[in-house]
């Protein structure tokens, strides 16, 4: 099994990550061979995971998914995928945890991008009430994630080349929702945006890539801002807000807690830029200071 170009690039984020390439191949090939799969197409690839179609011993169509082992983000996404069941989601047929591996249902190849931004953002909000289950203890909380990041990024503060104000807001938010007992408690997708649902057989569409977590709906809102910026430029602050409004009125979310979320994402994900850099010991890349200029974009946008 060849690894798809664009994931190598992925090397670049360290030890870690060039290891769990250097062995991706030959788990890819084991498990071709325990489970009895032939290739049936390309290989394609998301951020920390490979997809392989494949047909199964019977025939059927399947994908084989094998992730990074180093995503704690991650590691519960077969959890999520049972305990769904197929109601709203891509259906897991079989999971072998400790390699990252799932086959799962195959889906088509059309996401939201096609269709227009607003209803996207309606189709999503529609998944909403099927996925936000109670949350089983299994799943690490939100709160405890978030606890994390933001004393990370408190540390990191003067590195960063984001407002101060929006730094301070974002900390201040964050801490509140760390104690928050709202903050715990349904299973969130954690990355449910318009690439991550596909067309289907069964349904018309249907959620793929989860990074499940026992956390707070309204934290779902943001990479619907963020996705599909190309569609935005030259109206940028009323496409944003009028995606937010459409989402949060469609889900039956509160409008302030909704935002107070995607101001403390948006602040994050700059920082995470700042760490992958520094852990690298090299200056920001240019798509860097773009996406963090995007991050801040939206955490503006959506204020009052």
């Amino acid at each position: 099994m060849e690894i798809p170009a664009g994931l190598l690039k992925q090397r670049e984020l360290g030890p870690d990550w060039a290891a769990w390439l250097d062995g991706l191949p030959r788990r890819c090939d084991d498990l071709l061979t325990e489970w009895r799969l032939r290739l049936d197409g390309a290989a394609r690839h998301g951020f920390a995971s490979v997809v392989l179609p494949v047909r199964e011993a019977d025939g059927r169509a399947s994908v084989l998914k094998v992730g990074f082992d180093g995503s704690a983000e991650t590691e519960q996404e077969h959890v999520a995928l049972q305990l769904w069941g197929g109601d709203g989601a891509v259906s897991l047929y079989r999971v072998d945890p400790a390699r990252r591996a799932m086959l799962l249902e195959r889906l088509g190849s059309a996401d939201l991008s096609s269709e227009w931004d607003l209803r996207a953002c309606e189709i999503v909000a529609d998944f909403y009430p099927r996925l936000h289950k109670p949350a089983p203890r299994r799943f690490r909380p939100l709160s405890g994630f978030v606890g994390e990041w933001i004393e990370a990024l408190a540390a990191d503060a003067r590195k960063m080349p984001v407002p101060r104000r929006l730094i301070d807001q974002a900390l201040h938010l964050g801490r509140d929702f760390v104690v928050d007992e709202q903050t715990d408690g349904r299973i969130i997708h954690g990355d449910l945006h318009y690439e991550n649902v596909l067309a289907a057989e069964r349904e018309p569409w249907l959620v793929i890539d989860p990074q499940p977590m026992s956390g707070d709906p309204h934290y779902e809102v943001a990479p619907l801002l963020w996705n599909r910026w190309d569609e935005m430029v030259g109206y940028l602050r009323e496409s944003i807000q009028r995606r937010f409004y459409t989402v949060v009125e469609a889900a039956g979310f509160d409008d302030e807690r909704a935002r107070d979320w995607v101001i403390v994402r948006m602040v994050l994900n700059a920082h995470w830029a700042v760490e992958d850099a520094e852990r690298m010991r090299r200056d920001l890349h240019p798509d860097e200071r773009e996406w963090i200029t995007k991050c801040i974009s939206v955490a503006k946008a959506v204020q009052p």
